[in-house]
């Protein structure tokens, strides 16, 4: 069963931004090169160095790639999933045929769906997966025959297979198998037979000589009916790829090139920069390319293998974002992670990267070692200095927190020269554990953290002086190790309280300015679903939304939290086919954010992304892997330029933007533009709409013709975006598509604008040059 996915219209409106640091498979036709990193393709033309990328925006699925196959006669790309998925894109259309005949397959345990390998037999392509054999042909695109090789016809692994000699080999866990291609039967697992045992993992036919590998690390050579041992080696051989006459052998610490006699032509070790560790290798257009498992694509030439170029589309370090942070034209992303229950294990060893005109800059875990001279595991909040948009602070989960200054310096404050602290362990008074997350600049400049597992978890830094503060829970949280495994979320209000999130009490409250601390606990009273806070936003109304591992829940009065006899929270009540419905009941929540026009959007563990009206009622879009490029639906993070309303959404597989529009409201009307002006032939009024932007909180937007007839108005708060205006608002941006009050779209012509804002009285006038065909 086969589908067939083209590039819609959305795709205009997204964006990736994936990681090709890990180099699964290469591939190579007369002219181009094909690299798959984790879950997707990027091509490369060695005489011009023009590099093109190949993603979810372009229809792939954002599966972990497990293997690539170029066929030159067809133009077709072949791609392999973990998951049994295959897909076929076709240059000459630039669509994706999603053929899902294995993944959906009952009889075979998804954990055996995996595609290992392609090995292409003029239109025939022989997949080798961890059930057994499938053929694909690339002529009708279909599938023909699949071949369980097994005892009795048992499912096995088949890493890799070849044809010599018009015999069938594959390399499987239970020994090399073999059957004559002349076979019309092959189906029948009793004409396969076993010609070795052993445990094998690799083959391919050099000079008409089939060569295989084993777990023991060793070669083998095909010599009539017998297995000659012919390389040993000391780590595991993870690649055999020929090339011509000659062939190559990859292991994690060396390329070798032999000829086909055996003869060693080059070795190439990796670089010596960094901790580098090879994946695969190819040889093309006299250049040797490697594939590295973080350091992405290297390319040397033949007589220089010293010297490498990295060779890769731009990027994030990983395809793994944990936390997500935009402030002043620039996208912070950090890897380093701790799960459910604040447990940092494994520790996590990974830098951060930052995204500035349109440019990632990667600071990897090595090039922090080497200044810092300390470990600094599981990095995740971040926090730009409002006052010094070069600063950036990023907590550890296990060490403290860095103070990165772009270009100068990078400090590891930790508590031999801040205030954080340890927790300390009962017996062990040289454990050290300071887990920091929970970044948040308040708006005179001093930035509050939040440490777990200590007796002053809330904290307060100047960054101008040096000076901390800290802060006890212990008013409502008796013992720091055993009552409260950490606090995740902190939003902080225009009134100075600081809201927390925590795993086990709940949504805690604090105002330093009279010591105020209060809780928000339990299913009772309070009605939350769970105390397991995961996610926590502060709306323009001042209206605190909660997300749970179980559910969304609403805090309506927070000015009066400290001072009301009893606090609840409430679910948002939606009418679902005409039945009233809890909005994402049960749900595992993992961010909240509120953008420019007061809409919500709400990221899940498992169910992708919500875009919510301002109360919650109308869902605006549901994003999943199934209806869009997101690469997953377990989204975990998300962060927003609130300029222009591009959206990113960072997922378990990879990070991706969404151009979503909208602003948030500028603070006057001296910046209010029209775009795009003049409004020239061949531009979609109806789905691009003209943009009036930079507007203030609440405005009136009058449009006319130059005559002074009305012929659109609009108002902040009345005429909402998604609700069907021709003439609509969004935070600090307009919506026109172009129509008038009879609905309408206008001749071509000089059109006017006025805009007042009516809390100041304000005014600005813009023209917009309509030109139609």
């Amino acid at each position: 069963m086969s589908f067939s996915f083209g590039q819609s219209a959305v795709n205009g409106l997204w964006e990736g931004h994936f990681s090709y640091n890990s180099i699964r498979a290469i591939e190579s036709g007369n002219t181009t090169l094909y690299a798959a990193s984790e879950n997707a393709i990027f091509s490369l033309d060695p005489l011009t160095q023009e590099i093109t990328t190949l993603t979810t925006i372009d229809g792939l699925s954002g599966d972990y790639i497990t293997a690539i196959k170029y066929s030159e006669e067809y133009d077709l790309l072949v791609i392999g999933y973990e998951t049994g998925l295959m897909e076929v894109y076709n240059f000459s259309s630039k669509s994706v045929l999603k053929v899902v005949d294995i993944l959906n397959k009952v009889t075979i345990p998804p954990e055996n769906r995996r595609i290992n390998d392609f090995y292409q037999n003029e239109n025939l392509v022989y997949i080798a997966t961890n059930y057994g054999i499938s053929i694909y042909d690339l002529e009708t695109l279909e599938f023909g025959d699949t071949y369980y090789i097994g005892s009795n016809g048992a499912q096995l692994q088949v890493r890799q297979i070849a044809v010599s000699n018009n015999d069938i080999y594959a390399a499987t866990n239970f020994g090399l198998k073999r059957a004559s291609l002349d076979n019309e039967n092959l189906i029948d697992f009793q004409f396969w037979t076993t010609e070795f045992s052993g445990d094998f993992t690799a083959l391919s036919v050099i000079q008409e000589t089939l060569y295989t590998v084993k777990t023991d690390n060793r070669l083998y050579q095909l010599n009539g009916s017998v297995l000659d041992p012919v390389l040993s080696f000391s780590e595991t051989i993870l690649d055999l790829k020929p090339n011509a006459s000659n062939f190559l052998i990859v292991t994690p610490s060396a390329v070798r090139y032999y000829q086909s006699d055996l003869t060693l032509i080059d070795t190439y070790s990796p670089p010596l920069e960094g901790d580098v560790n090879f994946t695969t290798a190819h040889f093309f257009n006299d250049s040797m390319y490697f594939g590295t498992e973080a350091s992405g694509l290297l390319m040397t030439s033949e007589n220089t293998q010293s010297n490498y170029t990295e060779v890769q589309p731009d990027g994030p370090l990983r395809n793994s974002p944990f936390s997500l942070h935009y402030a002043y034209e620039n996208l912070w992303v950090t890897f380093g992670d701790y799960d459910q229950f604040f447990n940092p294990s494994p520790l996590r060893s990974y830098g951060f990267s930052y995204l500035e005109n349109d440019t990632w800059t990667n600071i990897s875990y090595d090039s922090l070692q080497e200044v810092i001279n300390k470990p600094v595991f599981n990095l995740n909040a971040i926090a730009v200095n409002p006052v010094n948009s070069n600063q950036a602070f990023i907590s550890s989960f296990q060490n403290g927190m860095l103070d990165f200054k772009k270009n100068i310096s990078i400090e590891l404050l930790d508590e031999t020269n801040s205030a954080l602290q340890s927790l300390v362990l009962a017996g062990s008074p040289n454990y050290k554990s300071i887990r920091l997350s929970g970044l948040k600049f308040d708006s005179q400049g001093s930035l509050w953290s939040l440490t777990s597992l200590v007796e002053d978890p809330l904290k307060k830094y100047s960054p101008d002086t040096a000076q901390w503060e800290t802060y006890s829970f212990n008013a409502i949280i008796d013992d720091p190790i055993n009552d409260e495994l950490g606090f995740g979320a902190l939003v902080i209000g225009p009134d100075g309280t600081k809201w927390v999130g925590s795993f086990s009490n709940g949504v805690i409250g604090f105002n330093e300015n009279g010591n105020l601390i209060r809780q928000i606990k339990g299913e009772g009273a309070a009605n939350l679903p769970t105390d397991e806070i995961s996610a926590l936003a502060l709306d323009n109304n001042n209206i605190l939304w909660i997300g749970t591992f179980k559910g969304l829940r609403i805090l309506y009065n927070t000015s009066n939290f400290f001072t009301e006899d009893v606090i609840s929270t409430a679910p948002i009540i939606i009418l679902e086919e005409g039945l009233p419905k809890e909005l994402l009941e049960l749900q595992f929540i993992t961010a909240i954010l509120v953008d420019g026009g007061n809409n919500k959007w709400i990221s899940t563990l498992d169910a992708g992304v919500f875009y919510l009206s301002s109360d919650g009622q109308e869902t605006i879009y549901h994003f999943t892997e199934d209806n869009s490029p997101l690469p997953s639906n377990a989204v975990l993070t998300m962060a927003q330029n609130q300029n222009n309303g591009k959206i990113y959404f960072g997922t378990t597989r990879g990070l991706v933007a969404f151009n979503a529009g909208g602003s948030s409201p500028s603070t006057s009307l001296g910046e209010a533009h029209v775009y795009p002006n003049p409004v020239r032939p061949g531009f979609n009024l109806e789905t691009d709409k003209i943009k009036i932007k930079n507007l203030s909180e609440n405005v009136n937007l009058k449009i006319t013709d130059v005559e002074g007839n009305l012929v659109a108005e609009a108002q902040s708060n009345t005429n909402l975006r998604f609700k069907g205006y021709n003439l609509e608002i969004d935070g600090g941006t307009a919506f026109w598509n172009g129509k008038n009050l009879r609905n309408r779209t206008v001749a071509s012509g000089v059109y006017v604008v006025l805009v007042t804002d009516l809390d100041n009285l304000a005014t600005k006038v813009l023209k917009i040059m309509l030109i139609r065909q």
